[in-house]
């Protein structure tokens, strides 16, 4: 059967809670809320009011990691002030992963491109995940929705370098392009096999611009909002986000497609749908 993601084109914060209450998982225990809290100077992320229903909700604790690059979330001082800044600990609960070393790490023996994952130690205080994802482009990755989330989004700072490198942080920037959004799928796949699929996926295509919230200077959307997504596949999601974009006949369509295709952002999708851990057919249902 194929998995079910539901979509609305209303962007009311409200319609998180009720896309996640359609998916039918109930997220148990404490649960982590991973999302993106935004390079200081990048206008496009999404805000704590938009999310604090839904965080509110599940009664979850946002979660976040450093970053590997220089920037405002490079350092766990840094971060803590950013997350301050942003707001994100004034409305939540809010947690470091990797805060302080040292690091978690999880084997993926089925790995395509890489055999480890390195994540923030502070993941084993939680049973469930709630994944939030700015659907949006990527500098390197394409585009940046479910299956970014829980590779980069999850990986410590070292982790980070590690899955850029694909097995060797020294190869940042330097590594083989396809190998490492294989390294992004193999990533993914440790995380959903560490909460034995306790996670659910809600993606927002909203603030569309070519660029990521990790930029500090990002260009404007480029595109109309088009709506919020949810399911408990993560290739579902992302695959029907990429769909939707496709589908669209929006001036500014163009611009993005050229983003995502230029990186061949969909690979990490045929290669995480190879894992075995989510599949590209799915059937949208519209709320």
């Amino acid at each position: 059967m194929k998995p079910k993601v539901y979509f609305t084109k209303q962007m009311e914060p409200e319609k998180l809670v009720e896309l996640y209450q359609r998916t039918g998982k109930v997220l148990g225990g404490k649960v982590a809320v991973k999302l993106h809290s935004g390079e200081e100077g990048n206008q496009n992320f999404l805000k704590p009011e938009f999310f604090k229903p839904m965080v509110d909700y599940v009664k979850g604790t946002v979660v976040e990691c450093n970053t590997a690059y220089e920037g405002s979330r490079n350092t766990t001082e840094k971060h803590l002030q950013t997350l301050e800044k942003h707001g994100w600990s004034r409305n939540f609960k809010v947690d470091l992963l990797d805060g302080e070393g040292p690091d978690l790490e999880l084997d993926i023996p089925g790995g395509k491109c890489i055999k480890k994952n390195y994540v923030g130690k502070n993941i084993a205080n939680y049973d469930s995940m709630l994944v939030l994802s700015h659907f949006k482009g990527h500098p390197m990755g394409g585009y940046g929705g479910a299956l970014k989330q829980l590779s980069i989004g999850v990986a410590s700072s070292y982790g980070k370098g590690y899955i850029h490198g694909v097995g060797n942080p020294e190869n940042f920037w330097t590594s083989d392009h396809d190998s490492f959004l294989g390294a992004m799928a193999d990533a993914a796949l440790s995380v959903v096999e560490y909460f034995k699929g306790n996670i659910v996926y809600i993606n927002v295509m909203k603030n569309m611009s070519v660029d990521c919230d990790c930029c500090a200077v990002a260009e404007d959307p480029c595109m109309a909002d088009i709506g919020i997504l949810a399911s408990t596949d993560p290739v579902a999601i992302d695959q029907a986000c990429l769909d939707l974009v496709y589908a669209s006949d929006d001036p500014g369509r163009d611009h993005l497609l050229e983003r995502i295709e230029s990186r061949n952002g969909v690979h990490t999708i045929e290669v995480a749908e190879a894992l075995g851990y989510g599949s590209r057919q799915y059937e949208l249902i519209t709320v």
